[in-house]
């Protein structure tokens, strides 16, 4: 049998934090057993529902690498085929018209709450002759779910849990204006389009006993159910927007990688071994529901960026070029051309070291595309007095005779200058990289004077020492 799991998001919104390890972790089933991974937009809700999260949800999946095998399906366009599933229920006496009126339901609920019961349907219409139905009253269709016994989800990460039947109402398949609910529409459109496995977030628990109940009265076999803890802010809190509930698009924005956060969201609820930097490749062979954890996940941002470090440091330095040239121009309101695409990209090695995200490569590529003279920051122009203008004018003359620009003469240059003023290195390496580069923080400083080349360096170092 080919696996076959599914992402179903609402586009009601951006595609959230949640959801993408969601996708995650069906994307990594599937392709683990080299099975399908499908995606269904669930825009039943058409008020809510927008052509722009729609296309959100599209870009995020893009952006993280989550390829889908089939073409996207959209629920609300297959309403007709829900609907025809309620009837035939209908028909067989596994589901009912019940006319019981918005002020009847309203006065059951607070029947119910004053008495401690649970706030549900009481089933007045189950077994009543639709004779008796009123007048002028548009019915809804109900599913007779089972009021005795209980039902058991045999769940791949939680184990078995049960649910008691009389907790379960009959819940409506059909409003009273025909339109599917959400619950009939994803039992059929799990079945038809095939679905062998669903994982998803543990808050659908209950909704996993009603659609079991459903599958069950209609005669279809069920899909294996996976549900995985949701994740938590780093105070054990529901995630909120403060501890990074955003949508996947401002992840993209902060300049992380899609390869670590991918490593990142695989890490909240599921590991292997010690392992925490963890390729796709790994990812796909290692990927099982046994390591999938029992508790909430908690994010972390610290984390997050240590790892986008990591995947930063060990990039390719022409991949990352093109990432931040974009954020460049629109720093420098300038597109950058092809030789100074060739400079970032031949200083990326040094840049990328200290780099934590790819706004804070491009914040310390500047310096390289930065027109003469050079605007200093205040650290770097408290480096140049008086006595250090004096030895960098000394040593671009010295620069000046060097036949050949490279690390190696550069650095030797340089100490010899530093000998030749009686000073240790770091007292001429100082001024020289704010000369250079505007700031106290730099790449190595002979992978800056070669990188910028004779004319560029030479033209800084004279420019600082007279300002």
């Amino acid at each position: 049998m080919t696996v076959v799991t599914r992402f179903a998001p609402s586009p009601t919104g951006f595609l959230h934090i949640g959801g993408a390890r969601t996708a995650l972790f069906n994307w990594l089933y599937a392709r683990h057993h080299q099975g399908k991974f499908l995606l269904r937009i669930e825009d039943t809700d058409r008020e809510r529902s927008t052509d722009a999260a729609i296309e959100a949800i599209f870009e995020g999946l893009k952006w993280l690498g989550l390829d889908w095998d089939e073409e996207p399906v959209f629920q609300f366009s297959r309403r007709g085929r829900h609907a025809e599933v309620a009837l035939e229920l209908l028909r067989s006496g596994k589901a009912y018209y019940c006319y019981a009126s918005r002020g009847e339901l309203t006065e059951m609920r607070e029947l119910a709450r004053a008495e401690g019961r649970p706030p549900v349907y009481d089933g007045r219409w189950r077994d009543r002759d639709p004779s008796e139905a009123p007048e002028g009253v548009d019915p809804v269709v109900r599913f007779k779910s089972p009021n005795e016994g209980v039902t058991i989800i045999r769940d791949l990460v939680q184990g078995d849990v049960t649910f008691a039947n009389d907790q379960l109402d009959d819940m409506i398949l059909l409003r009273a204006d025909g339109t599917p609910t959400y619950m009939l529409s994803v039992v059929v459109d799990d079945h038809d389009m095939g679905v062998t496995d669903i994982i998803r977030g543990d808050d659908h628990l209950t909704n996993a006993a009603r659609q079991q109940q459903l599958i069950t009265a209609i005669g279809w076999d069920a899909p294996r159910l996976a549900h995985i803890p949701l994740i938590h802010g780093p105070d054990g809190a529901k995630l909120s927007k403060r501890h990074g509930a955003l949508g996947v698009e401002a992840y993209r924005e902060m300049g992380y990688l899609p390869e670590a956060l991918r490593n990142y969201l695989l890490r909240l609820g599921w590991s292997h071994g010690d392992d925490e930097v963890i390729s796709t490749e790994q990812a796909i062979d290692w990927f099982n529901l046994e390591n999938v954890g029992k508790s909430a996940a908690r994010f972390d941002f610290a984390k997050l960026e240590n790892l986008n470090g990591i995947y930063i440091r060990n990039a390719d330095d022409a991949y990352l070029t093109g990432l931040v040239a974009p954020v460049l121009a629109e720093k420098t309101g300038e597109t950058l051309d092809p030789n100074r695409l060739k400079l970032i990209e031949k200083a990326m090695n040094g840049l990328k070291e200290r780099a934590k995200s790819v706004n804070s490569l491009a914040e310390s590529s500047l310096f390289l595309i930065a027109k003469r003279p050079l605007v200093l920051d205040e650290k770097a122009k408290g480096l140049i007095d008086e006595q250090a203008s004096g030895i960098l004018m000394r040593l671009a003359d010295r620069l000046e005779k060097l036949e050949d620009w490279n690390k190696d003469d550069l650095e030797a240059a340089v100490r010899a200058a530093a000998e030749a003023e009686a000073i240790k290195l770091g007292k001429i390496a100082q001024p020289l990289r704010a000369a250079l580069t505007g700031s106290t923080v730099s790449p190595g400083i002979f992978d800056v004077l070669d990188v910028l080349g004779r004319e560029q360096s030479i033209g800084r170092i004279r420019d600082a020492a007279v300002t």
